[in-house]
């Protein structure tokens, strides 16, 4: 399951959207964050869900990649497709013991885990499309403004980007050590839910201690090449838009603008 996870990764296709600006992909994302958020019903949905295929079909990463980020969060979108489902008051549709089940709880349930998935798969294009030093250097442009109140703009993006880099790294690690566990005599699939919990407690110490040595291998990296911040940084590849960035945001502000039309 940890090798599902592609939040962080990067997968290099050189298709359209892979060469637009970082810039770009960071802004769209977030107003497609925010589209997610306007939409009230299901029709808003379909906007949407045929603005994230196209954008997966331009960037020629396969679907089942897509689906399999999924699949370390069905249970957080199975938990949040229940308490829908039973907290949500209305007009009862049938019991299950105590618990009423409504017409508003299923269709807000079903509405809710639409939205976890659309966001989910939204947001993983931006990393899958876009290197680690792109980010970054998108990241920090947007910021650079608010470098007058004293907001630290490179080092802020740095971090962000360091985090996300290192997630499918960490997962890897996570991996061999529960690997390497199983092979004596752990055990992590049997007993219920608090009882695997319980299992995974003696990962932690071996993942914080190679978590801190290679943040340290990092820092001493960094260091060794001269590293000193934004401050008169250069670039070898400066940041310029095209016109495919400015058809990337008339897309995107056209999705915004149906959105907001089906909501009114």
């Amino acid at each position: 399951m940890l090798k599902d996870i592609t939040i962080g990764q990067h997968y290099p296709t050189g298709s359209a959207i892979h060469k637009l600006d970082p810039r770009t992909k960071i802004l769209v994302t977030f107003a497609l964050i925010v589209g997610l958020f306007l939409v009230k019903n299901f029709i808003g949905y379909i906007f949407v869900v045929s603005f994230i295929i196209m954008a997966t079909i331009i960037s020629k990463i396969p679907f089942k990649y897509m689906i399999k980020g999924l699949k370390p969060l069905y249970i957080l979108i199975t938990i949040t497709f229940f308490i829908n489902v039973f907290m949500t008051s209305g007009e009862s549709l049938f019991h299950i013991g105590p618990l009423n089940v409504t017409r508003e709880g299923l269709y807000q349930a079903v509405f809710m885990a639409i939205r976890l998935i659309l966001l989910v798969v939204g947001t993983s294009l931006l990393t899958l499309t876009t290197s680690p030093i792109m980010l970054t250097d998108g990241i920090e442009h947007l910021l650079n403004p608010f470098k007058r109140i004293g907001i630290p703009a490179h080092e802020l993006a740095m971090m962000m980007t360091i985090a996300l880099r290192f997630i499918p790294t960490l997962l890897e690690e996570t991996d061999k050590i529960m690997k390497a566990q199983i092979a004596r005599g752990a055990d992590f699939e049997s007993g219920n839910i608090i009882n695997r919990a319980k299992s995974l407690v003696p990962l932690l110490v071996p993942l914080f201690i190679s978590a801190f040595r290679r943040a340290d291998d990092l820092a001493m990296a960094m260091e060794a090449r001269c590293y000193r911040g934004g401050d008169n940084r250069t670039r070898m590849k400066e940041l310029r838009m095209v016109k495919q960035d400015i058809v990337g945001f008339a897309v995107a502000g056209t999705l915004i603008a149906v959105l907001v039309f089906l909501r009114l």
